[in-house]
C-alpha cells in the first residue's frame, strides 16, 4: 500500500475463523470487548463446528492488531490451533456501527 493510502487513514476488511478450544470459553465476549478497546467494528459469532468465526473492519493498523490478537491471545481459557483469514480487501466506508455478538 502507499504512504499516501496509510496516511488517509485506509480502512480494511477481514473476514476470520477462529480453530481451537474456541467455545464455552468467553471467547466471543472477549473478543467483542478487545475489538472495542482497540476501535475497530464487526461482529462475531460460534459455529455449528466448534469454531468462531466473524468479520473485522477499521483502519488497517488496528485490524492488523486485531487479527494477532485473534491469532495468539483469545480469551484466557480459551486454546487457539489456528485462525484463518480470508476476504482481506480495502473498503471506503465501514458497514458497521460497533461490535456485536451475533447469535
Amino acid at each position: 500500500m502507499s504512504a499516501l493510502a496509510k496516511a488517509s487513514g485506509a480502512l480494511k476488511s477481514v473476514d476470520y475463523e477462529v480453530f481451537g478450544r474456541v467455545q464455552g470459553v468467553c471467547f466471543r465476549m472477549y473478543t467483542e470487548d478487545e475489538a472495542r478497546k482497540m476501535g475497530v467494528v464487526g461482529w462475531v459469532k460460534n459455529t455449528r463446528q466448534g469454531t468462531v468465526t466473524g468479520q473485522v473492519q477499521g483502519p488497517e493498523d488496528k485490524v492488523n492488531a486485531m487479527k494477532a490478537w485473534l491469532s495468539k491471545v483469545g480469551s484466557p481459557s480459551s486454546r487457539i490451533d489456528r485462525t484463518n483469514f480470508f476476504n482481506e480487501k480495502e473498503i471506503s466506508r465501514l458497514d458497521f456501527s460497533g461490535f456485536s455478538t451475533r447469535y
